[in-house]
Parts: structure tokens; sequence; C-alpha cells
């Protein structure tokens, strides 16, 4: 089986410093992929790269079988972004909408709205909707949704054409810890049921951790890919820094990675 993603001894430079080098890794199918590490790593440059728009400065990546930025129209891609401003009165329903067509000029002309092209979008705008369990709070103005509820209207965004990768920018990252669960279990879900491979950037592996098939570890220039409880250890960290890291766990279970350096902030 061919993968969804694979890079081979790949390196990015950003105003000519290397941001990490020598990364070599796959991604098939229906996997669910987190992209770890502290601040400043490059976690969000890697996006970029599989998107084509960061070239690479070494090396080789592959995206669907294809050059970065060459498939793009079979990725989903959710940005890192703020919540909507409560006053913002587009329903949710458009929100989702405008990754059928939003990238076009004008509006839909009457005849499309009434023809077949205007009720298959119509019945395809209804079912991401219902895939991602929106349905309730769809036709509401998105500003008026939770943070829960806005993401996952964003998510049906970003699955309405049926990508086979989903690239997700911290999605969880501006939701508390109910919805960073319930969302990391949609996501899972939506991996399973549609074969979409999921690339997501992530600060806290903590919310995601039980649905993870594999995560990409980045640090110190460098990235270990892995199933979590094989690359989240003292020992593999500890070679990617280049300095003493120690993993614990607390009461709960949940990873607590100690000692890490600071990395550059001007990149992630």
């Amino acid at each position: 089986m061919s993968a969804v993603l694979e890079l081979d001894r790949a390196a990015v430079a950003v105003a000519g410093r290397t941001i990490w080098s020598g990364v070599s890794l796959q991604v098939q199918a229906g996997e669910f992929v987190a992209i770890l590490g502290p601040n400043g790593v490059g976690k969000s440059t890697l996006l970029k790269a599989v998107l084509g728009l960061t070239p690479l400065s070494g090396g080789a990546m592959t995206v669907l079988g294809d050059r970065p930025g060459h498939v793009n129209g079979r990725i989903g891609y959710l940005p890192q972004r703020r919540a909507f401003d409560p006053n913002t009165r587009v329903r949710g329903v458009d929100i989702v909408r405008l990754g059928l067509d939003g990238d076009r000029w004008g509006v839909p002309l009457p005849g499309r709205l009434a023809g077949s092209a205007g009720r298959r979008a119509r019945e395809r705008v209804e079912e991401v909707i219902a895939l991602v369990g929106a349905g309730a709070y769809a036709g509401r103005p998105i500003g008026q949704c939770s943070g829960g509820e806005q993401q996952r209207l964003l998510i049906a965004q970003a699955l309405i054409r049926g990508p086979e990768l989903l690239v997700l920018d911290e999605p969880l990252d501006s939701l508390d810890v109910t919805n960073q669960a319930s969302v990391s279990a949609l996501i899972r879900d939506v991996c399973r049921s549609q074969n979409v491979a999921v690339l997501l950037v992530a600060h806290d592996v903590n919310p995601i951790l039980p649905y993870l098939d594999q995560v990409i570890y980045l640090a110190h220039g460098g990235a270990v890919m892995g199933p979590p409880e094989e690359v989240i250890t003292a020992d593999t960290l500890t070679m990617l820094y280049g300095t003493p890291i120690d993993v614990l766990r607390d009461r709960a279970g949940r990873l607590v990675v100690v000692g890490q350096p600071d990395a550059h902030a001007e990149h992630r």
C-alpha cells in the first residue's frame, strides 16, 4: 500500500537556518498521527511543507503519490485560528458550504441553487454536518456557537470535498478539557469511518493520547516517529534533545515530560 505521506531525509531551512533535517517517516491511509514537540521546533512548518507552502531544503517528500502542493485538492486543511467574534452572523451551515465552493468568486446563480448541482451540494453539506454531529446547531450564527461546536463545523468544512488527508494545526488549542476529548474522539472516528489519514499538530498529547496510532516528535532539529508508548520515553527524548529528559506518569496515567529545554520561539 502506498503511503499517504512519505519523507526521505527531508530538511527545511527558514531565513538561512535549518529548522529540521534528516527526517524520514511514513503515514498510511486511515492513520491518526500527532506532531508533537516544544514551541519553535517546526511543527507547523512541517504542515506547510506538506501543503507545498514551504519548500524543502534537502531530501524528498511525497504527498498522495505526488509532489507537495500538487494535490492540495485532495487535502482537507484546518489552520490555526481564534474563536469567531460573538457578533459574527454567518450561519454554521454556510461556513461548512464555504469548504465546497468558497474559492469561487461571486454568489451561486439562482438556477444553480435550484438545479441538480445545487441539490448535490446541499446534500453533501448535510452529510458532513451529520458526520461531525453538528446538526443541532449548524443553523445558528457561528458566533453564537461554543468553541467545541465551532471546531466541529470547521472540521466539517475541511471534510466536505472528501479528502484523503486531513491536516489540522492545533485544533484543540482554544478548547476546554471536555471539548478537547470530544473533538479528539470525533477526529479518530472520522479517521476510521472515512479511511482518512489525519496529521494533527498539538502542544499537549494527553487529550489525544488514547486515540493516536502514531506520533511524530520533533526536537533538536530532528524527528522520531512511532507508537506513543515507544516514542514518548526518556531514552528517545534524551536522544532527540541531546540532554537528559525524564518521562513520568501522574496518578491518572498521563505522560509528563520533565527537563525539556526551551526551543527557539520564532518558528513553530
